[in-house]
């Protein structure tokens, strides 16, 4: 972590409620030869002086240290104007902070860092990441629960499926809307479950915001702006179509995925196997889609990613756009025979590069 830190510089580290950023700056506190000062945003005193854009009480927290450590940093009342004035006001000092989402929510450090902060997100444990654990084999041996449990650390490291179960089925109850629900423009829970467990069975299909508002009784507009708040909270992401002006291609329809296949799986209650049940397919392309999503954000690949489709149903699922190429993949659970291209896509692209993910070769593609 030392190359991202840089002095009078913040690097925030955002993610997930219980996707390990706390067990993450704890490791680097143990190996750093900075001199370092762990606080916490859970911490009454803490809150008090980073929240009072009182310069010398600021600073004066800070003296004789290099390294701040400030975990869940979203707890403090106006924290962005309080690093502000701790890497403006302190020479040389390093600001590390981690925080969940609800520091996007509520645009605490978007406009007081700007130009003084870099930004990391911590997603649920990457396939690259449980290399450390598992071998290429044993990986894909275990593809069955990450595909129904997911990998927050707290579930990986669980012994059985039962425990499994208990631990995600938690995390999803208790962790994954609570900044949501503390934002004071979010008035209904129920309807915010309401909606993610549509979401849940509408992985990989393209969206309709005037259905979406009709099923669940609410308007359009409410519909879209809690699909906006969850997004920025790490629940689900969206994805656009991809069109360069061909008359067939569909560009105006969103597809959702969930950042974690437990939290999608808890939330309508499914953990069996998957030959016992009929969502394999969307459950493969949202684990595809994520662990690729955190292999380019962890390698870093930039890109731009959509999903390509045309009125004549043909159709890919993920597009990613790369230096002005284009890369497109098609994710298979299960494939009984070769697959091409789809036609109109090789012929409007010839450039393109097209791969078919499956079992057997997608660590090829996301580790």
């Amino acid at each position: 972590m030392d190359h991202f830190l840089q002095p009078n510089k913040v690097l925030l580290v955002y993610g997930p409620r219980r996707s390990g950023k706390t067990t993450l700056l704890k490791n680097y506190l143990s190996q750093t030869a900075f001199k370092w000062k762990l606080a916490s945003g859970d911490d009454i005193q803490v809150q008090h002086v980073l929240s009072s854009q009182d310069f010398r009480m600021i600073t004066s927290f800070i003296e004789g240290y290099e390294l701040l450590a400030l975990d869940e940093a979203q707890e403090i009342p106006n924290i962005g104007m309080g690093l502000k004035i701790l890497v403006d006001q302190v020479p040389n000092l390093r600001v590390i902070a981690t925080g969940s989402s609800s520091f996007e929510l509520a645009g605490q450090v978007g406009e007081p860092l700007t130009g003084r902060k870099q930004t990391l997100t911590l997603f649920p444990l990457a396939q690259s990441e449980l290399l450390s654990i598992y071998n290429h084999f044993e990986l894909r041996q275990h593809l069955e629960d990450f595909m129904v449990f997911g990998t927050y650390p707290e579930v990986v490291l669980a012994a059985t499926k039962a425990e499994k179960t208990a631990v995600i089925t938690e995390i999803a109850h208790s962790y994954l809307l609570k900044d949501i629900l503390v934002f004071d423009r979010v008035k209904s829970s129920r309807l915010l479950l309401d909606l993610l467990r549509l979401m849940a069975f509408q992985v990989g299909s393209e969206v309709s915001y005037n259905e979406l508002s009709v099923n669940l009784g609410a308007d359009s507009k409410t519909v879209q702006r809690y699909l906006d708040l969850l997004e920025k909270a790490f629940v689900i992401f969206r994805l656009g179509g991809f069109s360069r002006n061909l008359r067939q291609e569909i560009n105006r329809k969103s597809k959702y995925y969930f950042y974690d296949n437990g939290i999608r799986n808890a939330l309508i209650a499914q953990f069996n196997r998957l030959d016992q049940r009929s969502d394999a397919g969307p459950l493969w392309e949202n684990f595809f889609f994520i662990e690729r999503m955190k292999y380019r954000t962890y390698t870093p690949i930039l890109a731009n990613t959509y999903f390509w489709r045309t009125y004549g149903q043909q159709e890919i699922d993920l597009v990613e756009e790369r230096d002005g190429r284009l890369f497109g993949f098609e994710a298979k659970w299960s494939v009984k025979k070769t697959v091409h291209a789809p036609r109109l896509w090789q012929e409007t692209y010839p450039e393109s590069e097209y791969h078919v993910v499956t079992p057997d070769n997608y660590l090829e593609l996301v580790s």
